[in-house]
């Protein structure tokens, strides 16, 4: 049986990984990070369309990759508008959206467009995007904020989540469809996501939004305070917006937005590490057990996901808090360069249907 070769890209704010394919096998995998001088040119994320398009082509013809052999190319989907979870073909009202980014600027925005370019290239290759951040599931209750003037949104790590609570329904010999389940992304930003069915009908704007705070972002604050400080004249409108974004969460409370570090400084005796440590795991717990709710108590199980998944200690701390709620799960690390490459194969194996934006 023929093994179908897949190219996946992945940009992200000062990488790009591509990885090359034979089914599930990678047979190539690299990670090109570009330094902030090489990027400082640019003055909007799309600038950088050829400047990465021509980095991607010279690794992959210096690795002696036969493009010829690629059969589809799948780039990690950007701020497009709200759609579907799925696979869907590259057109041309997806990059135009790409291109003026209806939900805000985001270096994956570069995946559909690259995609599309190699696999016109190609004599045989289609390109494709995957379960972008922008799947939109929610069910019409979860729309709902505190005010008409703010409606919830659904930007997360859709594609992580997708691909973990596929593989646990897999391991388990169920659908994905048939179960209902809490999956918990823990990297630089933190999504808490609940999964009725196969479709995620809540789950917090990990974006910028909400949620527990993580490495580098602030999560839910207090509004009325967030207000008076936006109002105070002591911080721009872009320094706030960072402090939300970036600069928020661990990197505001002890200086570095890396969780593992945090972790050795709480083990070594530094109590305040220590604490504010705990206090995020304790948000995510309380995260999971709101998603409960949404479930109404039926939950056959928490997949608890991301980078920070290998910090054991860190997980245990959330898994004492929840694991009455339903049977835990850990799958420590994230590949999303597998996962755009399993949903590139399944179309091109024709076990799901292309979907069309």
């Amino acid at each position: 049986m023929e093994e179908f070769r897949i190219l996946a890209i992945n940009p992200g704010s000062t990488s790009t990984k591509i990885a090359v394919f034979n089914g599930t096998n990678p047979v190539f995998v690299r990670t090109i990070t570009h330094s902030t001088e090489e990027l400082s040119g640019f003055d909007k994320i799309t600038d950088q369309y050829n400047f990465r398009k021509e980095i991607i082509y010279k690794q992959l013809e210096e690795a002696g990759i036969e493009m010829d052999s690629i059969r589809a190319v799948v780039g990690r989907g950007g701020l497009t508008k709200p759609i579907p979870s799925g696979v869907y073909e590259v057109n041309e009202a997806m990059k135009h959206d790409m291109a003026n980014s209806p939900m805000g600027e985001h270096a994956s925005n570069l995946g559909g467009f690259i995609a599309d370019d190699i696999a016109k290239s190609l004599p045989n290759a289609r390109a494709f995007i995957a379960d972008p951040v922008v799947v939109d599931e929610l069910e019409p209750h979860a729309r709902v904020s505190g005010h008409p003037e703010f409606a919830r949104k659904s930007i997360f790590h859709a594609l992580n989540q997708k691909a973990i609570a596929r593989q646990h329904a897999k391991s388990i010999m169920r659908k994905y469809e048939d179960l209902n389940l809490i999956v918990v992304h823990l990297g630089g930003g933190i999504s808490v996501g609940a999964h009725r069915k196969g479709q995620v009908v809540d789950v917090n704007q990990a974006l910028d939004g909400e949620g527990p705070f993580s490495p580098e972002r602030s999560g839910t604050l207090p509004s009325a305070d967030l207000v008076r400080l936006c109002f105070s004249g002591k911080y721009t409108q872009k320094e706030i917006l960072t402090m939300i974004k970036g600069k928020g969460g661990l990197a505001a409370f002890l200086g570095t937005n890396s969780a593992y570090e945090v972790e050795q400084r709480a083990m070594a005796g530094d109590e305040y590490a220590k604490f504010i440590f705990e206090a995020m795991a304790f948000q995510v717990a309380k995260a999971i057990g709101a998603m409960s709710t949404v479930l109404k108590g039926e939950v056959d199980g928490i997949l608890i996901t991301g980078g920070i998944a290998h910090g054991k200690w860190f997980v245990n701390q959330v898994i004492e808090r929840v694991y009455k709620i339903g049977p835990v799960h850990v799958y420590p690390g994230e590949d999303e360069m597998r996962a755009l490459a399993v949903n590139g194969l399944m179309v091109l194996k024709g076990e799901i249907e292309v979907k069309e934006y």
